[in-house]
């Protein structure tokens, strides 16, 4: 109601006020993807004329959302359009049981700090995410920047999320947190909203996000480290399956009298190529490795016995990965994780069983690579959580009036 009592005017959906918003909205959200954008791509990629697109930058610009310079392409000017520092800033936890790393970035797809260090894999749930938020304070205070410049923060964890509770399923590589309601546990203790999802899933979020997979619609990220996941793009979002739990390729069975892996079942993938498993074999001729660094190490300077256990890992990889490839048919596979270090004596072994076992059609149109974001992956699919955030862009959006 007004204050003279009359009914206040209801804005619809088809309003110009929303139609403005809506249009805006789809602004934004290239923006946010691709962290910088001409006005004559953001025309092609939202369908909106130049001259609609003139108006939304203007009014954006005068806002101090967004910022407009004047770029040189092929010898022609360009008005490229990019976040403002004004816009806010997102935050990255990337939160595995043997390290921790938080990085800030502003909208623009700047990474503006960074903190990494290993931590104690018996830490509780309690202890790991009391030292997380002790970092973004600190990556905070590096900038210093407040709480209130923070649009929202993204956790990855190497565990199924629930989507419906929001809890942490069952893993066997954190078994403490299984659960524990994650992402409001991180929001009380910070302050500040907090998504969080599957570490596969942020890899693949950043691969298409900052990586050299932007555009890519059809991708697989395949982390192999402690576990053994994946991360599913299709059709340009991820697929998380009804419960979360998409993509566990680690629990493939690819030899049912093999040994008992740690989720209960037999010949799981991971009980042949995690970490654990390769170190254990490694110790046969190698009894002072300790880690996959040492196992890197010694493939590169010519060991035979680890490049033996790296060309049989990528054939178990390979396997399940062929399967996966006749059931989804990605366009590419994007490895990462500690084992990506081995590059070739890891992926051509896995690349010849896919030709051998995948349908040609599938076989023939999957490139599989190693990620070129290294162990940044999971943080900088963090921030991307947040820059697609539905939240985050909102708060955007009224910030601009």
């Amino acid at each position: 109601m007004t204050r003279h009592g009359r009914p206040a005017p209801q804005i619809g959906v088809g309003s110009p006020s929303a139609l403005r918003d809506a249009n805006r909205r789809r602004v934004l959200d290239v923006l946010a993807r691709e962290g910088a954008a001409s006005q004559a791509s953001l025309a092609r990629r939202t369908g909106l004329s130049r001259a609609t697109i003139f108006n939304i930058v203007g009014g954006l610009r005068e806002a101090g959302v967004v910022s407009v310079t004047e770029q040189v392409r092929g010898g022609r000017r360009v008005a490229e359009v990019q976040f403002s520092r004004r816009a806010g800033l997102v935050l990255g936890i990337d939160l595995d049981h043997r390290h921790l790393r938080v990085a800030v970035a502003d909208l623009s797809h700047q990474i503006l700090a960074e903190r990494m260090s290993p931590i104690e894999p018996r830490r509780t749930a309690d202890e790991t995410m009391a030292l997380a938020a002790e970092w973004v304070e600190a990556v905070l205070e590096d900038l210093d920047a407040s709480h209130g410049e923070v649009l929202g923060v993204g956790m990855g964890l190497p565990a199924p999320i629930d989507p419906t509770s929001g809890e942490v399923g069952s893993s066997a590589i954190l078994p403490g947190w299984v659960g524990v309601p994650a992402a409001e546990a991180m929001t009380y203790r910070l302050g500040m909203p907090v998504v969080v999802d599957n570490d596969a899933n942020l890899g693949a979020l950043a691969e298409i996000t900052w990586g050299g997979s932007r555009g890519c619609d059809h991708l697989v990220y395949l982390k192999l480290s402690a576990g053994v996941g994946a991360g599913l793009v299709l059709g340009g979002r991820i697929y998380r399956g009804a419960a979360g739990t998409a993509g566990e390729i680690g629990h493939t069975t690819v030899d049912e009298r093999g040994a008992l892996c740690r989720c209960g079942n037999r010949g799981c993938l991971e009980s042949f190529v995690g970490s654990e498993a390769l170190l254990t074999l490694l110790r046969a001729t190698q009894p002072e490795a300790e880690s996959i660094d040492d196992l890197v190490r010694l493939a590169a300077t010519g060991d035979a016995g680890s490049r033996r256990l790296l060309a049989d890992a990528g054939r178990y990889v390979g396997m399940a990965l062929a399967n996966l490839c006749n059931l989804l048919a990605p366009s590419k596979v994007v490895v990462g994780g500690e084992l990506a270090a081995t590059g070739d004596l890891l992926l051509e072994p896995m690349r010849e069983i896919v030709r051998r076992h995948a349908i040609p059609a599938a076989a023939n149109t999957v490139e599989i690579v190693t990620s070129d974001l290294g162990e940044r992956s999971e943080v900088l699919g963090a921030l991307a959580l947040v820059l697609r955030d539905e939240l985050a862009l909102s708060t955007v959006l009224k910030a601009a009036g």
